[in-house]
């Protein structure tokens, strides 16, 4: 976790962001017959220097948001500020020069290198894309950030096929810092990772954003991973944060029942505790966000449900603590796990 930075400032606000995906009907003439609500009205701020974790089920919205914020999705509305430049409204040559400044690593490591390519060739493409130094110093530079990220310089004419997954997230992780971003969207950079490897790349991770004073979002269905990484946690339900606040204070005291569910489900090595512990089973599935649920939309699954939970959406206001925020009518019925 970064040390938080006397006098940092908001480097990303994002306000009320909306990410619909229409549903379309016909072969020649299509017409929409309704939306994916992928991620419906949500808002936060990251402060430069920080790392905020964005937890939730698969179906949740969190990847759609990392891709949105990084513009491979145009939003449908809302505002994605970043160093006071909405990226909502940019295009063309704006676009392209604010995409140095943020980048994002993806999921899965197999998929995200082309395998016809070296990896020094994978890393020293975005540097050819922008013009930065001749092809010396791009070969320079590509042999440094694979030092940078653990690997041997003498690795740069190997390709993806030839190493590990943890190595090609590595690998991954060095072509997004070759522009020399300040942003970085990591969409579940371990998941995909033997459990043996997460614990290196994930120290990687923290080396390097205080060596380079980078941002993180830090996208996982994971609330164990995150808790190491993170300062600040949003936790996703559904399209929406139910639940956002300091790292020690959301595991301390969680404020909403889903969030509560998800710790729960968080192995303690303890078999003493373990055994102590109670653990919140959520009934059903995830419901679809073609056709959200009135009134809160966690109400299906909720074991503190009523029936004003059933009729009326709850709003996502302060709550007891330093800046914590969450969306339920019984947050203060909610205890710790």
């Amino acid at each position: 976790m970064a040390e938080t930075l006397v006098g940092s400032k908001t480097l990303l606000d994002i306000r009320d962001l909306k990410m619909y995906f229409p549903l379309t009907r016909g072969i020649v003439l299509q017409r929409v017959i309704g939306y994916v609500r992928a991620v419906d009205g949500i808002s936060f701020t990251i402060e430069q220097g920080q790392t905020l974790g964005l937890v939730g089920e698969s179906g949740s919205g969190k990847t759609t948001i990392g891709r949105t914020i990084v513009r491979l999705y145009k939003p449908t509305e809302g505002q994605i500020i970043f160093d006071n430049q909405d990226l909502a409204q940019m295009g063309g040559e704006h676009l392209r020069e604010i995409r140095r400044r943020v980048q994002m690593v993806f999921q899965d490591p197999f998929a995200s290198l082309n395998p016809r390519f070296t990896i020094g060739s994978l890393i020293a493409e975005p540097m050819h894309i922008y013009n930065i130094g001749s092809s010396s110093e791009i070969r320079e530079k590509t042999s440094e950030l694979l030092s940078v990220v653990g690997l041997r310089p003498e690795y740069i004419n190997r390709y993806p096929h030839e190493f590990s997954g943890g190595q090609r997230q590595r690998i991954a992780v060095a072509r997004a810092l070759s522009i020399n971003p300040e942003f970085i969207v990591l969409d579940e950079p371990v998941s995909a990772l033997d459990v043996s490897v997460r614990a290196q790349v994930l120290n990687l991770l923290q080396r390097l954003q205080n060596q380079f004073n980078l941002t993180y979002l830090f996208v996982s269905h994971d609330l164990s991973v995150v808790r190491h990484v993170a300062d600040r946690i949003a936790v996703m339900y559904l399209g929406r944060i139910v639940e956002l606040a300091d790292r020690d204070e959301l595991y301390a005291a969680p404020k909403h029942p889903y969030t509560q569910a998800l710790l729960s489900s968080i192995p303690i090595p303890d078999p003493q505790i373990e055994k102590r512990r109670h653990r919140i089973i959520l009934s059903g599935d995830l419901p679809s966000s073609i056709n959200i649920p009135s009134g809160c939309r966690f109400h299906t699954r909720c074991p503190m449900a009523q029936q004003i939970c059933r009729e009326v959406d709850p709003i996502f206001e302060r709550k007891e603590g330093r800046e914590h925020y969450a969306a339920c009518h019984f947050s203060e019925e909610v205890r710790p796990v």
